[in-house]
Parts: structure tokens; C-alpha cells; sequence
């Protein structure tokens, strides 16, 4: 049986439910032993522990110019010991050009079919992965397995998805027959998808691999040899997906370099040296949007980017305002805010929320929110795994930056003890009030725990407020609460105008934080938060190009 054969009906089933955009996940989101093996939580972390303080020597990559690393846990604050190959940024693109003849001329199933193989490898590695990413990230134990392993990989299988619908669109070739009259004009005409060119994807600190696999997995199908740059600070989570494809490749006679891991230091980054090399055409990146803008700039470059953005949440009516305030309490403490698609800034009028059991003050919503924060953080079976840890000491800045706006502090950010790390740096949110006439002060993103509650005039200030934010200075989320439906017509229209996704009346299980592969756009590319989104058509289609052939046919 070929790879293709193998693995045909599962790139079937990702791509119907690319169209199909109901709930659809090729690997498990729960760490079960019975899905994953009795032993597979422990041989993972045991795995993690053995490649501590070692060279890792997984990836098919020779001849290294030196091995670099400076991860650092944010659960225990010393480093891991780690070191990875490295390479110059002319050493990575020389390897890659070289490979790519290869890569290109291999068939669309074929790509494919490796492909897939190698995420089905790297579901083999969840478990180390998933402690790869909390010692380098910070997330907890739950959301890096389930972030970094199975919707990571589901998010890359839609991309492979995504490209081979796109590469399969048009006939291979065609017999032309243009009637002319007394005669026809006949011709064979045939079409080849061909790749832009060499592509770099650059990792974030926080998300290492949900965020860079899409970018990944997308140029790699459509034939683009890919350098992969991780973060400094969270090298070894990429490493493993990479070392997986790699190993992939070589086995089907394909150069290992066609895919490759340019890890640097903060000492000595190559970024930029690659992202200016004429020979990159392509750049995923996923960060601050002062580097982002640079490499939009950049000439003769398509650049995919997720940037930063200030998500909001409007407070209008609800159903059922304790169920609400759990939800968002919840939400901003999820990972300690560090997540994207957070909410910042919180838009009460200062009329107050109107429920069925009668309208619910200002104040009396910033106590129930805090409440809930507190009850969550407070809570050793719970506040220590949401939380996690701070990925970047620099994040705790931006408590003090909220408490520096002049408004009132209704929660004051503190750490919490990890039962299981004592040298975990933690932090709960900060709860700040201010009021909309101090629009200068809430319009930038402060990445972290900061909930900033804004006090406006109505619901209809609170819609202008957010949708002129996101338009502005961008967002990727959205969470509004209502049971009126003109008003919700009206958060649909000004949030659908600011290109920013709206989630409405969530309360439960379900959280604005979280995206869904195969179902949910992340990011619109259409505010300053980004200029593409995981995954539509375009993420794909602007990774090659259609070339025709034609000559007379025979006869």
C-alpha cells in the first residue's frame, strides 16, 4: 500500500470538513490512556526529562556551525540545557534551494501523503510535546497538550486540506477544440501549480506550535521548502514537529532539508538575515506588530502575519449575569491572559446591564467579576493549571502599566502559590476601571492578566468603542452579551465592518479564547491584528501560481 493509499480517506474526510465547517478533529483532544496508551502520559514526560541538559539530536540536519539554546522554564525559572543545531541564514537557504527541485516535482498526493504521515508521527509525541511546551511556555498541563498537540495538528491538517483542494481545483490538462468554421483549432493544454519559493516561518513564545504549523504545513503542500524559526524561548516544541517531518521525508527519498529548524538566540537572532534574503518569498509570523509591520514592508515578499490587537467584550443584557461573569472570569484568567484572543477591555454602560431580574449596576458587575476571579485563582484544584505560569517576566510589567491608568482598582494582580512548582511565576489579573472619555489610555494592547472595565454613556457608545478599536488598532476577538436582537444586529454589522469575529451570550464550557479547527477563522486579516487568517483559501492560494502549457494536438 502507497503512503497516498493509506492516508487518502483521512485527507477525504479533513477536506469535506473544511467545507463543511461543522465539528470535525482528526486527533483527540483528551489525554486519555485509553486513546493514548496507559503509559503514554508518563513515557512522554519521562522522554521530556531524558532530553534535558543534552544536545538534541532528532533532526536530520548535519554538519551544524554550532548548538545554541536558552530555553527557560517558567515553572521552575532555570534553564532547560537544551541545545539545537545551528546554522547561518546562507548555510539554511543554500540547503533548502537545493532541496527544492525535488520537493516541487514530487506529486500533489504524494506531499500529501507525507504530510499527513508526519502529523500521524508527531500524535505519537503529544505527551512530550505537551510538557516541551509547558516548561517553555508556561501553559498548563491541559491546554499544552490539547493546544500544542492535537489542535495544532489539526489546524496543520487543515492547511494540507486546504492546499490539496486548492492544487486539485483545475484538470491537469485538457484536449482543446475551438471550432473555426471550415476548421477547428486543436490543442493540448495543460496547467501546473507552482510554488512561490522559499518560506520562513517565525515562531511566537507563547503558542510555539499552534501558531506556526498552519504557516508550515500551508507552503510545504503547495511545494515551498519551509525554514522553520522558533522563538528563543520556546525552541523545543517545533523541534519535535520538525525532526517528525524530517524523518518523514528521508524515509520516502525525499532531502530532510526540504524542511529545517533555524533556532538562534536572543544574543544573536537571524530573523531578519533570513527574512531579507532574496531567495524567501514567503513569511508566516506570528508576534508584536512592530516586527510584523517590517516584514509586511519588506519588497518581493508575501507575508502572512498575526499581530497584536485589543479584544473587547460588550456588556449589553444577559440572561443570566452570574453564569456571564463566570464565563468571562474564566476567560481572562485562562493561561494568565496571554493568549491572542483574550478580552482586555470590558464596555458597561453606566445605566448598568439590563436581566430578567432587573438591571445589574456597574459596580455590581466589577464586584461579581472579581468575585469569580478570585474564587477561580483561589481555588489549588484549579487557579494554579489555568493560570500556568508567565512565559516572560517582562508580561508582569504590564500589571503595573494598568494600575499607572488612574482609575480605580477593583483587583489588585498577585501570584499564587503551584502546588506543584513552587518556583512558578504567577500572576492573577489586575481589574482596572476607567471611564470612555479616557479613550487614549485603553487602546493599546497590555498582553498578559489586565481586564480594563470602561465605563460608556450606552450599548451604543460601547459598539462604536470596540468596532472603532479593532478598526483602528486591530482585534481578533470578540465576546457580547445580549438579548436583543436589534442590538446584536448592530454588534454584527460595526464588529463585521472592523473584520472581528463576534462571540455572543457565551456562558458554560465555551469561552471567546478559543477557536475551533475546521469550523473557526482565526484572525480575519482584515483589521491591523493581521493581514491573514487560519485558514481560508487565500492562506493557500497566494503560496503558488498557476502556469499553463499548450501546444497543437496530434492529428
Amino acid at each position: 500500500m502507497s503512503l497516498y493509499e493509506k492516508h487518502k480517506d483521512t485527507l477525504k474526510k479533513a477536506i469535506d470538513a473544511v467545507h463543511d465547517r461543522s465539528f470535525y478533529a482528526q486527533y483527540p483532544e483528551h489525554p486519555s490512556p485509553k486513546i493514548y496508551g496507559e503509559t503514554a502520559d508518563k513515557d512522554g514526560q519521562d522522554k521530556f526529562k531524558a532530553s534535558l541538559d543534552k544536545k538534541f539530536e532528532d533532526l536530520l540536519q548535519t554538519d551544524p556551525e554550532a548548538w545554541v539554546g536558552q530555553e527557560e522554564s517558567p515553572y521552575l525559572q532555570k534553564p532547560l540545557g537544551i541545545l539545537y543545531p545551528s546554522f547561518s541564514a546562507e548555510t539554511l537557504i543554500d540547503k533548502a534551494q537545493k532541496a527544492w527541485t525535488q520537493w516541487r516535482n514530487t506529486s500533489i498526493d504524494d506531499r500529501a501523503a507525507i504530510l499527513v504521515e508526519s502529523l500521524d508521527r508527531f500524535k505519537e509525541r503529544f505527551f512530550e510535546n505537551a510538557y516541551a511546551t509547558m516548561h517553555t511556555t508556561g501553559q498548563g498541563y491541559m491546554m499544552a497538550f490539547q493546544a500544542s498537540g492535537p489542535h495544532a495538528a489539526d489546524r496543520a491538517m487543515e492547511a494540507v486540506a486546504f492546499g490539496y483542494d486548492e492544487l486539485k481545483r483545475f484538470p491537469e490538462k485538457k484536449f482543446w477544440d475551438k471550432p473555426m468554421g471550415k476548421f477547428n483549432v486543436q490543442l493540448n493544454k495543460s496547467w501546473k501549480p507552482m510554488p512561490k519559493g522559499l518560506s520562513l516561518v517565525v515562531g511566537c513564545s507563547t503558542f510555539p506550535t499552534w501558531n506556526s504549523v498552519p504557516g508550515l504545513y500551508a507552503s510545504l503542500i503547495t511545494g515551498n521548502p519551509c525554514i522553520v524559526k522558533p522563538h528563543p524561548g520556546a525552541i523545543l516544541p517545533m523541534a519535535i514537529v520538525v525532526a517528525e517531518i524530517q524523518k518523514v521525508l528521508k524515509e520516502n527519498g525525499i532531502d530532510p532539508n526540504v524542511c529545517q529548524l533555524a533556532p538562534d538566540t536572543y544574543d544573536k537572532m537571524i530573523t531578519k538575515d533570513l527574512a531579507e534574503n532574496k531567495a524567501i518569498k514567503l513569511i508566516d509570523y506570528t508576534g508584536s506588530s512592530a516586527f510584523g509591520s517590517y516584514l509586511e514592508g519588506l519588497e518581493g515578499k508575501i507575508v502572512f502575519t498575526e499581530k497584536t490587537g485589543v479584544n473587547s467584550v460588550i456588556l449589553d443584557s444577559a440572561e443570566n449575569i452570574d453564569k456571564v461573569a463566570q464565563n468571562l472570569a474564566f476567560s481572562v484568567c485562562l493561561y494568565s491572559g496571554q493568549m491572542c484572543t483574550c478580552p482586555q477591555n470590558f464596555f458597561i454602560p453606566e445605566g448598568g446591564i439590563k436581566t430578567p431580574d432587573g438591571t445589574v449596576s456597574f459596580d455590581d458587575f466589577a464586584q461579581k467579576l472579581t468575585e469569580n476571579i478570585n474564587g477561580l485563582v483561589d481555588n489549588p484544584k484549579a487557579g494554579p493549571f489555568v493560570l500556568g505560569a508567565i512565559q516572560n517576566a517582562n508580561t508582569l510589567s504590564h500589571t503595573e502599566e494598568a494600575k499607572k491608568l488612574g482609575g480605580k482598582v477593583w483587583l489588585e494582580s498577585r501570584s499564587i502559590q503551584n502546588p506543584m512548582f513552587e518556583k512558578a511565576r504567577t500572576a492573577t489579573p489586575i481589574v482596572v476601571e476607567m471611564n470612555a472619555a479616557d479613550e487614549d489610555k485603553f487602546t493599546k494592547e497590555l498582553f498578559g492578566p489586565v481586564v480594563l472595565l470602561i465605563k460608556t454613556k450606552d450599548t451604543n457608545q460601547s459598539v462604536d468603542l470596540a468596532s472603532s478599536l479593532a478598526e483602528n488598532h486591530g482585534a481578533i476577538s470578540c465576546a457580547a452579551y445580549t438579548t436583543d436582537e436589534t442590538t446584536k444586529n448592530l454588534i454584527m454589522d460595526q464588529m463585521g465592518m472592523a473584520a472581528t469575529s463576534v462571540s455572543f451570550n457565551l456562558t458554560g464550557a465555551i469561552h471567546v479564547n478559543q477557536n475551533a479547527g475546521f469550523s473557526d477563522f482565526h484572525v480575519t486579516g482584515g483589521n491591523p491584528a493581521g493581514n491573514a487568517s487560519l485558514t481560508n483559501p487565500e492562506y493557500l492560494i497566494k503560496r503558488f501560481t498557476w502556469v499553463g502549457f499548450r501546444e497543437p494536438a496530434e492529428g
